[in-house]
């Protein structure tokens, strides 16, 4: 169920719908690139009965991962890092997994770099263990070139304007390759975060699991991109619960994508009304021990975010 569409035009004021994916069985976007990428590393016998697979991931594709392993009677070792939210954790462990989170930064101040070097490492000493690499290996952004695009395709054939979180941009290149080999008129706008490297940013702290690199991804191709929008984590937090305001709660991904496809569609659009879609990775309720929690904001954004310690009609808008 994966194909359900919220019309924001009521709660951001701004032409925009959003697809929600977060309504598959493993709660995210990501079930779809797991199941692509561990399909084709079956078909190609590089993944067997007997094989572990292990993979670097901040919360969603690990989580599917989780399920598909534990479907298949496979082992699975998620790579992770102390910004994976702790509700990630425990259900990939409930699943069977085993987590392990790796608090050595990188010179950036990032984590990816040290959660990849540690996952070369252990399939150089032990062959037993399977790396997908989603940050380079093709069948995911396959994945969403064969499913996702052409579902969007079909429900909006006036589509104008697609926006697109930037991750390891499987989802990204997958949509942007669609729609230019189909020769639709579809502009493409990336979303990234503030502090992210994926289009030439300067690393910066990021507190938010989901959107953003510290190591640009094997993926990305800009050539397939019309425009990047960055933003801020504090913009991301407002959204988020300006979203929860109005009865829904999602994850701060999909806070970072509605808050730049917003600027974005003021910036280029103003009071015009284009057919345009964003893409929501997953629904919120694996963050409440963090962007939805009191405790967590005040720690990390207190200074920057007064008010978000009100109840929601006290939060900033979008």
């Amino acid at each position: 169920m994966d194909d359900l569409y919220v019309d924001l035009r009521h709660v951001t004021g701004r032409p925009l719908f959003l697809k929600c994916e977060g309504f598959n069985f493993a709660g995210s976007v990501k079930l779809k690139a797991a199941a692509a990428m561990v399909e084709a590393a079956e078909r190609d016998g590089v993944l067997t009965p007997g094989s572990t697979i292990v993979e670097s991931s901040s919360g969603n594709l690990g989580i599917a991962l989780s399920l598909i392993a534990a479907d298949r009677g496979l082992r699975f070792v998620c790579v992770t890092d102390p910004r994976c939210n702790p509700a990630s954790v425990r259900l990939m462990r409930a699943l069977g997994a085993e987590v392990r989170v790796i608090s050595a930064t990188d010179a950036n101040g990032g984590f990816l770099e040290s959660r990849i070097r540690y996952v070369r490492d252990l399939c150089e000493t032990d062959d037993g263990y399977v790396w997908l690499n989603q940050y380079a290996n093709r069948n995911n952004w396959l994945a969403h070139y064969r499913g996702t695009a052409p579902a969007i395709d079909r429900q909006f054939p006036d589509l104008e304007v697609l926006f697109v979180g930037a991750g390891t941009t499987g989802t990204l290149m997958g949509c942007a390759r669609y729609f230019r080999e189909h020769r639709r008129p579809v502009t493409i706008v990336a979303i990234d975060a503030v502090g992210s490297v994926t289009f030439g940013g300067i690393p910066e702290r990021r507190l938010v699991p989901g959107l953003g690199t510290s190591a640009r991804p094997a993926l990305v191709d800009e050539s397939y991109v019309d425009d990047v929008v960055h933003v801020a984590e504090r913009d991301t937090i407002r959204t988020v619960h300006t979203l929860a305001s109005r009865g829904f709660l999602f994850g701060g991904s999909t806070g970072t994508v509605v808050s730049g496809a917003s600027r974005w569609l003021d910036a280029k659009y103003p009071g015009e009304e284009p057919v345009a879609v964003a893409i929501a990775p997953d629904l919120g309720e694996r963050y409440l021990d963090s962007i939805y929690d009191e405790t967590w904001l005040g720690e990390h954004f207190g200074e920057l975010l007064p008010g978000l310690d009100l109840p929601a009609a006290g939060i900033l808008g979008v």
